[in-house]
């Protein structure tokens, strides 16, 4: 295997240039995040040591300027183009993947939807010059030097590492973007139920002021029995939340506490949407009782969809677990520059809980 040849370089000294370079990308790329964090971030899609972005691009530099090593001036350019093309799509197919910009050149001036610009395509260039001309030379001879039964080792080793690590990243990816789609679903959902119960209870109370004294003196005491009920469960969610806080947490464990505290609260709305519901379904029976009315078939079918779509978001909740959270922190805090546009309030909660900043 490791005895293909590509552009006459066995297949074992390319992965030890692009491991190599991948892990000099990672600290050129932990380095300036830092400075900007004003704290150390491991960067990068990878939890290792490696920004597989990097390593690509000066493996497409390598090549693409293999003609031209003894032109300055076409590594520059040669190096720029091939390598920014490689940025180009590689945003573009993550962001199709995920649903989410691992970086993004939108500040920057004369940018191409925020995957590519001329600032990143110039360092590009410049960084292909220092590598074809300083540093891939010393570094491939001493490659060269290592025994080929070592070599095989040291690459299988390597490869099998950079395999598990890419495929959990990729795991942690995903279930950050089941997370977004699913966070940004659950709000629209629940505001839509709560702007429809809203308008259903407006719409039942004009219905029935021309019911009954004791149609009326029923839906009071209904009514009265939901507010209790409703008030109840609020001081107990109140009651935890504070003793939940008093406790002391690590950072991980401070974080599902804030994810807890909004299943809680999500969970408190959808208790608060079905107490509704429940209350207008009575309403409903009542009303039939006290008149007759053409839409009362569609007016109970619709009260009882919205109830079936109460069920299914508070099934939905139970399916996000810690460890898919778990995963989505760990992508956010090594990509602190993230961004979703397709999911942009579930991103910011996401980086909220995270204290991504």
């Amino acid at each position: 295997m490791w005895d293909i040849q590509i552009l006459g370089v066995d297949l074992y000294h390319v992965l030890f240039w692009l491991i190599l370079y991948s892990f000099m990308g990672w600290i050129w790329e932990s380095c300036y995040v830092s400075v900007r964090k004003h704290r150390w971030v491991n960067r990068g899609f990878m939890h290792g040591p490696m920004l597989p972005l990097y390593g690509s691009g000066a493996m497409v530099v390598l090549i693409v300027t293999i003609p031209v090593r003894d032109n300055i001036l076409l590594v520059f350019l040669m190096g720029m183009i091939g390598a920014t093309i490689l940025e180009y799509f590689t945003g573009i197919t993550m962001e199709r993947l995920f649903h989410v910009r691992y970086w993004d050149y939108r500040n920057l001036k004369f940018n191409v939807r925020g995957y590519i610009c001329p600032l990143a395509s110039l360092c590009w260039g410049a960084f292909s010059i220092l590598m074809v001309k300083v540093v891939h030379v010393p570094f491939e001879h001493v490659i060269l030097l290592i025994p080929v039964t070592i070599a095989d080792i040291l690459a299988f080793v390597l490869t099998i590492a950079a395999a598990v690590d890419f495929t959990q990243s990729f795991n942690e990816a995903m279930d950050m973007k089941r997370i977004l789609v699913q966070l940004e679903a659950s709000k629209e959902q629940i505001q839509k139920m709560q702007e429809r119960l809203k308008d259903a209870s407006e719409e039942m109370q004009d219905r029935l002021k021309d019911a009954s004294e004791g149609v009326q003196e029923r839906l009071k005491r209904a009514s009265e029995e939901v507010q209790e009920r409703l008030e109840d469960s609020y001081l107990l969610y109140e009651e935890r939340k504070e003793m939940k806080a008093a406790e002391k947490q690590t950072r991980k464990e401070l974080y599902l506490a804030k994810i807890e505290e909004q299943r809680r609260e999500r969970k408190e709305q959808l208790v608060q949407l079905s107490e509704k519901v429940e209350a207008l379904l009575r309403t409903a029976r009542l009303e039939n009782e006290a008149q007759e009315s053409e839409s009362k078939g569609n007016w109970r079918k619709e009260l009882a969809q919205m109830r079936s779509n109460i069920l299914r978001e508070r099934q939905k909740l139970g399916s996000r677990t810690d460890r898919n959270y778990v995963n989505a922190m760990r992508q956010l805090r090594r990509n602190p520059t993230a961004v979703s546009d397709k999911f942009k309030n579930a991103m910011e909660e996401l980086k909220k809980n995270a204290e991504v900043k």
